[in-house]
């Protein structure tokens, strides 16, 4: 079983990493109410913190990275 804080929701939806005047695009695979698991579309180096935008709900998070594995990231929400 794993420790969560909140309840994971399966998703599958477009996204982009947001930093500086630099964006890397990305597919959010499922999301709670504190983090995302997401994977990236290009190169995986970018700051540890960034804003996580989901393109077709117009929504954006400051968040920052938990864990980084196989082309896939775990992050955490600030807010």
């Amino acid at each position: 079983m794993q420790d969560r804080s909140s309840q994971r929701r399966r998703i599958l939806k477009a996204g982009q990493i947001v930093f500086g005047s630099s964006a890397v695009d990305c597919s959010v695979r499922d999301i709670s109410a504190t983090g995302a698991r997401i994977q990236a579309h290009g190169p995986l180096w970018f700051p540890d913190k960034f804003v996580l935008a989901i393109t077709s709900d117009g929504t954006s998070r400051r968040c920052h990275i938990i864990w980084r594995k196989d082309g896939q990231i775990g992050v955490a929400f600030d807010e």
